[in-house]
């Protein structure tokens, strides 16, 4: 499945880390209790002795793989920026080694699926690009067993209710078992230019009539009022999505039935093409994220919603004109349905033919715990945790702001609406349709109704 939807595409719209702000997190993290007061820096060997106990407190034998050798495989992404740095500790807590295996994302999820569907025994673990293709192929290990193994996993320690249900949803598929461990999370927020919100009197919009009322009062000659993605390609579906599920509708409902030309989800496509077609920026067909991140940051237009981790770039003075001027919210409610932003996680899993699972388990456990996620959040990670989420090392770096827009849009997330559309294993078959039509919506070309109408009638074949 390509996915289009901000960072968790995977093009660069991640947060980075580097030695300094590692460095500028120790001070953090010993307030925090993360680390030694002397302040060495996390990544460094003098540290294990401060955060090792953040491990050990769990009923984990650590030890019980020692001398194994893994490999990890994974794109050039955030979380493996945040995560190899660490693995020094996760060596000397277990006595397991790691060899890590990095890749454009390219070349990653078109040679790694040969790699795999040769039976190939490594790597022994790997970030997950294509989650329905994986399970369906047979190449991930559920990971269930190893749960309910009190050896090596302690639930109390580990705290799920720490993690994002939207995240807890993502880990299941629809036989019950759990392949995945999410790794990542992100969520459609509203990013706004505070500057032309003041010069105009005007502040965040609470619900979908005054988002458009906003984005109308905001449009000018040289600036959109805002900017979202219209383009026909099934990866710019993604924020319509949580429109959809905002206005109380579903692309494809629980049931597993075509859903996108119901009453609510018309509604929801009428909304969003209607503020594209009366306040969006010219040439909105072609849009993609890449293209709304870049005119928000240019200052080319008012508001944007996309991914929350645009935060970072938008934050950024050396890409961004908008930087400190930009503000973050929750998409609006359309009338009294519950608010339910889309959203993202990136997932790891074990190799189904892997001679080391459970080592590999014992890192997926271990990297994902909260103490690992609060080192790599104070890198500026956004990880599945809401407690990492909430410190302030996090806050710090990511913007105290978006912190807030990004972790309660998480919370309202609704994992299963999600996974019923971008799980399916017609995913493409689905979207680009969907992608058709929002098009046609926002040029103008169709009216909502017959928009999807026309999708729903190619998906419905498509489907059977």
């Amino acid at each position: 499945m390509k996915r289009g939807f901000g960072s968790g595409a995977g093009r660069g719209l991640h947060l980075t880390v580097d030695r300094r702000s590692l460095l500028r997190s120790s001070a953090i993290l010993a307030g925090a209790g993360l680390i030694g007061a002397g302040g060495t820096p996390v990544w460094s060997a003098e540290a294990f002795d401060d955060l090792k106990a953040q491990w050990t407190k769990a009923a984990i034998d650590w030890q019980q793989q020692k001398g194994k050798s893994i490999v990890l495989a994974g794109v050039q992404h955030p979380w493996m920026n945040a995560i190899v740095p660490l693995i020094p500790h996760f060596t000397r807590l277990t006595g397991i080694e790691v060899k890590v295996q990095t890749q454009a994302e390219t070349e990653y999820t078109a040679e790694l699926p040969v790699k795999l569907g040769a039976k190939s025994t490594t790597p022994d673990l790997y970030m997950v690009w294509a989650i329905g293709q994986a399970i369906q192929a047979g190449w991930l290990e559920p990971l269930d067993p190893f749960v309910a193994n009190k050896a090596m996993f302690d639930p109390a320690w580990w705290d799920a209710d720490d993690v994002f249900s939207s995240a807890r949803e993502f880990q299941k598929w629809s036989d019950g078992k759990q392949y995945l461990m999410a790794i990542t999370a992100e969520s459609q927020i509203l990013f706004m230019n505070k500057t032309m919100l003041d010069a105009k009197g005007l502040k965040a919009p609470a619900t979908m009539a005054e988002l458009l009322e906003t984005a109308k009062a905001l449009k000018s000659a040289d600036a959109a009022g805002i900017a979202m993605r219209a383009k026909s390609t099934g990866d710019s579906t993604w924020p319509v999505g949580g429109f959809v599920f905002s206005y109380g509708g579903a692309i494809i409902d629980l049931d597993g039935k075509v859903a996108m030309n119901k009453p609510e989800a018309v509604a929801a496509v009428d909304m969003y093409g209607k503020l594209l077609r009366e306040a969006g920026p010219v040439g909105i067909s072609s849009y993609q994220w890449a293209e709304c991140l870049n005119d928000f940051m240019a200052g080319a237009t008012a508001m944007g919603c996309d991914s929350s981790n645009f935060a970072t770039d938008i934050a950024d003075p050396k890409k961004s004109t908008v930087a400190g001027k930009a503000v973050y919210a929750m998409l609006p409610k359309a009338g009294d349905k519950p608010i339910k932003p889309n959203m993202w996680h990136w997932t790891a899993g074990i190799n189904s033919r892997s001679a080391n699972k459970e080592a590999a388990f014992l890192f997926l456990a271990w990297a994902n715990s909260k103490p690992t996620a609060m080192l790599a959040a104070a890198a500026g990670l956004a990880t599945p945790r809401a407690s990492a989420w909430a410190s302030s090392a996090f806050r710090d770096r990511f913007g105290a702001d978006a912190a807030d827009a990004a972790m309660n849009s998480l919370k309202a997330g609704d994992g299963a609406l999600f996974k019923a559309t971008w799980f399916h294993p017609k995913g493409p078959q689905i979207l680009d349709p969907l992608a058709v039509a929002v098009n046609e919506v926002a040029t103008g070309a169709k009216d909502a109704q017959k928009a999807l109408d026309d999708a729903a009638a190619k998906v419905q074949k498509a489907l059977g």
